[in-house]
């Protein structure tokens, strides 16, 4: 499968998006490749681009002011979109910065040419819709699982929703992302390998 059909069945997959919708976009997409530790969008610039994960692994990231410590706010692997959400769909300065955690490789569409193709159809219209959708879903997920969930009930979710983490980013962005000290990540692992 190319990288085009890859993101072609991608795009069906969430918005239902018919090939002949999906063809409208193919001069706007470009591939952009990431060392480990490059930028996809620093904290205060806007996130011009959305992108798709064809691999690797990103992190959205704020640094704590007393500590100077970094803690992990998202996570983006492959088959996913990266982006800065409310940077981008509002084009304002981001509040955090998103970094590769690895070797990436992402097709991305400018802002810009996303509004066009917002104006050219319907599905598209629709496909934007379910990108602030899910921006806002991801969102409450993330705030509603420090609320509502033990951080066992979280690593569940993380090992779900990115099956490979483990094997490409280091254990204490692991453990900031959920919120709890290695240690405890250590504990919570070796208990679920034993059931």
């Amino acid at each position: 499968m190319t990288d085009f059909e890859l993101l072609a069945f991608a795009f069906k997959q969430f918005a239902g998006l018919p090939a002949q919708e999906f063809e409208k976009s193919m001069p706007y997409w470009k591939n952009e490749t990431f060392k480990k530790w490059d930028f996809y969008n620093q904290h205060q610039s806007v996130c011009k681009y959305l992108g798709f994960i064809k691999k690797g692994v990103f992190r959205s990231y704020v640094i704590d002011g007393k500590t100077g410590e970094d803690k992990n706010v998202f996570l983006y692997s492959g088959n996913q979109f990266v982006v800065s959400f409310k940077s981008f769909i509002q084009q304002i300065p981001c509040d955090y910065h998103t970094q590769a955690m690895t070797e990436a490789e992402v097709l991305c569409i400018h802002f810009l040419d996303l509004q066009k193709l917002y104006q050219q159809s319907h599905a598209w219209e629709k496909f934007g819709r379910l990108l602030a959708q899910e921006a806002f879903n991801i969102s409450m997920e993330r705030t509603e699982s420090f609320l509502f969930k033990s951080p066992e009930q979280r690593y569940l979710d993380l090992i779900k929703n990115h099956p490979d983490i483990f094997n490409n980013i280091p254990l204490y962005h692991i453990s900031s992302y959920l919120g709890i000290q290695g240690p405890s990540l250590s504990r919570i692992r070796k208990r679920i390998l034993g059931k």
